[in-house]
């Protein structure tokens, strides 16, 4: 099966039934996206499918080939972050950093898709799991990518 991640394409031997985080995080080699729960209702292993923020742990491989998967390692452009991951960082986002690029992901679509979220969209749209609890830091940081220029 061949898929392309962060616009590389890779040729993985899996069964098609697979969960797509592994493969990712053990055929393809990129170990950003974390297991979390198994059951996608944590958000550590979200990851874009065509752009749309998807939980990669329940999905199988066979649905994500010949579609564009983009991990935490494909977000920034070259060496410039995208602005989710400077807001992340100028905002102190990450205690223990461990759910961090799900959420990041899980932003990023969310701001792809409306520029300018409102706390309605973020409570409805931003479902991942932070023990640490950093929600209100999370909150402000997607308000600052929000107000940043691309």
């Amino acid at each position: 099966m061949q898929l392309n991640v962060n616009g590389k394409s890779h040729d993985v031997d899996v069964e098609p039934n697979t969960p797509l985080l592994w493969v990712i995080r053990e055929q393809v080699g990129l170990t950003g996206t974390k297991y979390g729960c198994g059951i996608a209702q944590c958000g550590a292993c979200t990851i874009h499918l065509d752009g749309a923020a998807v939980r990669s742990c329940a999905m199988p491989v066979s649905a994500a080939a010949g579609k564009r998967i983009t991990t935490i390692e494909g977000l920034a452009s070259g060496k410039t972050l995208h602005k989710v991951q400077k807001a992340w960082i100028d905002h102190d986002v990450p205690q223990c950093g461990y759910c961090q690029t799900g959420m990041i992901m899980a932003v990023a679509a969310l701001l792809q898709d409306k520029p300018k979220p409102t706390n309605a969209d973020i409570n409805a749209t931003i479902t991942n799991i932070c023990r640490c609890g950093t929600f209100q830091q999370v909150r402000t940081a997607i308000h600052a990518a929000a107000k940043a220029s691309v």
